[in-house]
C-alpha cells in the first residue's frame, strides 16, 4: 500500500536541552535557520504526503501557532493534543482514536528531533505480511550498541552482532497499535520487539545525513553538519 499520511511525533519535553526547552519547544528548535519540524513537513511534502498529523503536550500552542493549518507549506496539518506526553505509541494511538489517521493505511512517522536528508518519496509500500519498516543508521557514538539487525531479505531481527540504530523514520500500519488501550502511556520499543518475533517488521540502512539533536551536544554538532552541508 502506497503511503498518503504522516504523524511527526512533537510531544517530548526536551528536558536534556533545558534551559532552552523551558521557553522553546524542541521542534521549533532551529537548525540551518529553518526549525526542526519545518524541515521535515518541507520534505514530507516534497514526496508528495501532504494529510500530517503532528502530536503535542509541552508548550504545544507555541507549535500550533508556528505552523498553523499548514498552509504556508502546501501540507493539512491536524493536531493531537496530549495533556501529559503519552510516548510515542500511547500517543499514535490516541490520534488514531480520534481519527486524524486512517484507520486502514500505512502511514510515515518521523520523530521530529532529528535532522536527516532521507528522500521519502523512496519509502517502500507496506506489504501486505508486513506491519512496519524502519529506516535504520549507523550507530552514532552516543549509541554504539545500536538498536537492531538486518537479515540479507530486509527482515529486522533484535540485536546482535551487526546491529544498527533506528533513525527516527518508520512506516507503520495501524494495526500495530490496535490492542493499545488509549490514552495511557505506552513505548514502541515492546511493540517492536513482538512485531519482530513475528517477522512482520523489515527495514533498511540509510547512509546519508542523519543527526540527533536530544542534547545540547547533539544539537550543535547537527548545526555544524548542516551548515557544512548546505542542506
Amino acid at each position: 500500500m502506497s503511503i498518503s499520511q504522516a504523524m511527526l511525533l512533537a510531544a517530548g519535553r526536551g528536558i536534556r536541552l533545558r534551559p532552552l526547552t523551558d521557553t522553546i519547544p524542541k521542534p521549533l528548535l532551529e537548525v540551518g535557520g529553518d526549525s526542526l519540524i519545518s524541515r521535515h513537513l518541507c520534505r514530507i511534502q516534497a514526496a508528495g504526503i501532504i494529510d500530517i498529523t503532528i502530536n503535542v503536550s509541552h508548550l504545544g500552542d507555541k507549535i500550533c501557532q508556528s505552523l498553523g493549518d499548514g498552509s504556508d507549506f502546501g501540507v493539512r496539518l491536524r493536531y493531537s493534543v496530549e495533556e501529559e506526553p503519552l510516548e510515542t505509541a500511547g500517543g499514535i494511538k490516541l490520534a488514531l482514536a480520534r481519527g486524524l489517521l486512517a484507520a486502514d493505511d500505512p502511514f510515515l512517522c518521523v520523530n521530529t528531533d532529528i535532522i536527516c536528508d532521507y528522500d521519502f518519496a523512496h519509502l517502500p509500500r507496506l506489504p501486505a505480511d508486513k506491519c512496519c519498516h524502519l529506516i535504520l543508521v549507523d550507530n552514532p557514538p552516543a549509541h554504539p550498541r545500536g538498536d537492531f539487525s538486518l537479515e540479507k531479505s530486509n527482515l529486522l531481527l533484535p540485536p546482535a552482532v551487526n546491529t544498527y540504530t533506528y533513525s527516527g523514520i518508520g512506516v507503520y500500519h495501524p494495526v500495530l497499535f490496535s490492542g493499545l488501550e488509549i490514552g495511557k502511556p505506552e513505548a514502541m520499543l515492546p511493540l517492536l520487539k513482538v512485531a519482530i518475533a513475528k517477522r512482520l517488521a523489515d527495514g533498511e540502512i540509510y547512509g546519508g545525513l542523519w543527526h540527533d539533536t536530544g542534547t545540547p551536544e547533539s544539537l550543535a554538532a547537527a548545526r555544524r553538519a548542516v551548515s557544512q552541508s548546505g542542506c
